[in-house]
């Protein structure tokens, strides 16, 4: 039995060069489908992001793990081995929150976690006797490590992707991750993740984990472990890590160089309206930000814009809070309404998306708001994300925020991380925006 593999791209401007960030990180659900696969079949790997694909291979299924932003290049490609009479299989956060639409475009759907459902599905590909859809458990199979040898010759970073756990404890309204998991944390078995970690062969690694920190218990646990790897890493987690001092002692000593958080907004009333109330007052929050940075710890610091009756000012608001912190990145997001999510529904009860289906549309580009945005920023909210990403990454400003770095990091290759990303970060949101999703993907260059 041969099964094809494939990772699905975002979309690519006409006769431009994929992303050169999406197109360089491993595509870690692949590895770690190939490890539930590699006894059971031959497999041939497909990345959408760096070569074309041969549609006319033999193959039995094709399985292909799709996010929202993948999703329509993900049923092209799907539609054309359908035409074949190959089976297609589905499966990722996004089939798992909206079955019923992948489904319309292949023969099953994968809903959920696959490690324990895979055998099953393999059995029914094999025997023509294919369900519509196939129910996975959460968490993770013991012992199982991501099988990289599936990547071959591709070239990839040197940064090895790394998961400790799956979903997250919170319920912020857009979020797609606390819609697949229903508010619940699950746990990797740490000697699992250390022998991951070796069998990657890398020394940079980034946890996926949308919230590393969740179980602050295991993850003072899982950090003790790493010590000894002598591994440099970064991840992503909340701002109440700083209220435990041991937890931020050990996320240093284990080699913690960066951690992505989502402050989201200055303003309490918009923390509301995204069910973040408990996030802090504005004297905490700069506190507990400046305790992470004493322990040279580094922040990507996150926003996102595009709630009601938000105005200039809340977006000025978190300029300077970036600005007077001198965050190692800065992300300042556009809002945007992910099926399946509580902030998707609440938009379409209010009979505010301009398209409900707006991720399939022919034509949609990112950075276009597919909703009424209800206040003063009506029209305005993608420009000005991009206006004070720019003011932030300005050059005038980055000897100051050098300066910043060395003495906070105290470390000649956080500094030349800090640095190298800092001008990638600054071009990359002109090369994202007006890119169209789902499209030119279907030549070269890659």
């Amino acid at each position: 039995m041969k099964i094809t593999l494939i990772l699905p791209a975002i979309g690519k401007k006409s006769g431009k060069p994929y992303i050169k960030t999406w197109r360089l990180m491993e595509p870690l659900t692949i590895s770690t489908l190939a490890s539930m696969i590699n006894e059971r079949a031959e497999m041939v790997f497909y990345d959408d992001r760096i070569e074309l694909i041969d549609y006319e291979e033999d193959t039995d299924a094709v399985i292909i793990p799709v996010e929202m932003y993948t999703a329509r290049r993900a049923y092209k490609i799907g539609n054309k081995y359908s035409k074949r009479g190959i089976p297609v299989i589905y499966g990722g956060y996004h089939p798992t929150l909206m079955p019923e639409e992948s489904i319309k475009n292949g023969d099953s759907v994968v809903i959920g976690n696959a490690e324990l459902i895979i055998d099953e599905l393999l059995d029914d590909i094999e025997n023509g006797t294919l369900k519509k859809f196939y129910y996975g458990e959460n968490g993770f199979k013991k012992g199982m490590i991501p099988d990289r040898r599936i990547y071959g010759n591709k070239k990839y970073s040197p940064l090895a992707l790394i998961e400790t756990g799956r979903g997250c404890v919170f319920n912020c309204e857009f979020c797609t991750i606390t819609s697949a998991y229903k508010k619940k944390y699950y746990r990797r078995d740490i000697e699992d993740i250390v022998n991951d970690i070796k069998s990657s062969g890398k020394k940079y690694i980034f946890f996926v984990d949308d919230n590393i920190v969740a179980d602050e218990e295991f993850a003072i646990e899982l950090f003790k472990a790493l010590v000894p790897l002598k591994i440099r890493w970064s991840g992503q987690g909340s701002l109440t890590m700083a209220r435990n001092d041991e937890l931020l002692k050990w996320m240093k000593r284990s080699g913690c160089m960066v951690v992505l958080i989502g402050f989201e907004s200055m303003n309490p009333n918009i923390l509301k309206q995204m069910n973040k109330s408990w996030a802090f007052q504005s004297d905490e929050r700069d506190y507990l930000t400046e305790k992470i940075h004493s322990y040279g710890i580094g922040i990507y610091a996150t926003f996102v814009f595009g709630y009601d009756y938000e105005t200039e000012e809340d977006y000025e608001a978190a300029l300077r809070f970036a600005a007077k912190h001198d965050f190692f990145f800065v992300a300042f997001n556009h809002l945007l309404p992910f099926p399946g999510t509580g902030l998707h529904d609440r938009l379409l009860s209010e009979n505010r998306l301009v398209h409900p289906e707006w991720w399939l549309q022919s034509g949609y580009n990112y950075g276009n708001i597919p909703y009424i945005v209800k206040g003063d920023m009506e029209g305005r909210v993608t420009e000005k994300c991009r206006e004070i990403r720019h003011r932030y990454f300005s050059l005038s400003k980055l000897p100051k925020r050098t300066l910043n770095a060395i003495r906070r990091y105290k470390d000649i290759i956080t500094t030349f991380v800090f640095l190298s990303q800092n001008f990638n970060l600054k071009k990359e949101i002109d090369e994202k925006l007006m890119l169209p999703i789902g499209d030119g993907l279907d030549e070269y260059p890659k």
